[in-house]
């Protein structure tokens, strides 16, 4: 699947036309899969507060990352689709490099980020599938992988550097909608959250009984402490399996 592949297509405009200050009175739907505007419909304001900031920090002229047409990228995928959610920190701070997607990268970026390189030694270890010289992981968005990082935009060239800007307030209420869905008869809907480091076990509280898959993060300062050997992808399919839902496809495509 094409970087810009999403399930649900923002409103019909020129990519980033008016940047992030065209975003900030867009209705929700036009920002986001409908299902994911009723469930963050609670935490509107705090969403305009925080692009009302990134069309100032642009206007200021301090790039930001993802760019306007990817920002809320992870909530173009439906929410009933939802059964995988790894949880990332905030975007990568390289230009070119973040889509959107926690971990993922640009399909054209080479080489990728140290960090999802071991996420493919990682797999590779697991399922024996082997590593990809891209990092468009968007044919794992498409099979209701939720890639979604706490803090969704980043000032390019400094780590962290919107964190406590309002997105927590965002993504929190997008976890507790995901892992308070349910089906028909009431019984929750399968789900298995992969938790990543001491960023994503933050977000353990929110999520209820749903199945946790948690190690230390696959950053090159961490990898070996817990990362490397915690098998994460089987016992993801493993757990989806055990709650009646199909496992993942991990395997990507050779080229995006």
């Amino acid at each position: 699947m094409a970087e810009t592949d999403a399930l649900f297509d923002l409103d019909p405009e020129p990519a980033d036309a008016g940047g992030f200050a065209a975003l900030v009175d867009r209705p929700l739907p036009g920002l986001m899969a409908p299902d994911w505007a009723a469930a963050l419909a609670g935490v509107e304001d705090e969403l305009r507060s925080v692009l009302r900031f990134l069309a100032a920090e642009a206007g200021a002229g301090h790039p930001v990352l993802p760019a306007p047409s990817n920002i809320l990228r992870a909530f173009r995928q439906p929410l009933a689709d939802v059964r995988v959610l790894i949880m990332g920190q905030d975007p990568y701070p390289t230009p070119g490099h973040a889509v959107g997607l926690s971990f993922a990268v640009d399909r054209r970026t080479r080489p990728i980020p140290r960090s999802l390189a071991n996420i493919y030694r990682e797999l590779e270890a697991d399922l024996g599938l082997p590593p990809r010289v891209h990092g468009d992981l968007a044919a794992w968005a498409g099979q209701g992988v939720l890639l979604l990082n706490r803090v969704l935009s980043v000032r390019a060239g400094t780590a962290g550097s919107h964190r406590g800007k309002g997105w927590e307030a965002v993504t929190t209420a997008a976890v507790t909608a995901v892992a308070g869905r349910t089906a028909a008869d009431g019984t929750p809907t399968p789900l298995v959250a992969v938790l990543w480091g001491k960023d994503a076990e933050g977000i353990r509280p929110l999520l209820g009984g749903t199945p946790v898959v948690a190690s230390a993060h696959p950053s090159p300062l961490s990898a070996s402490r817990g990362f490397f050997g915690s098998r994460p992808f089987s016992a993801v399919n493993r757990l989806l399996q055990e709650q009646g839902a199909p496992g993942v496809t991990w395997e990507l495509p050779p080229a995006p």
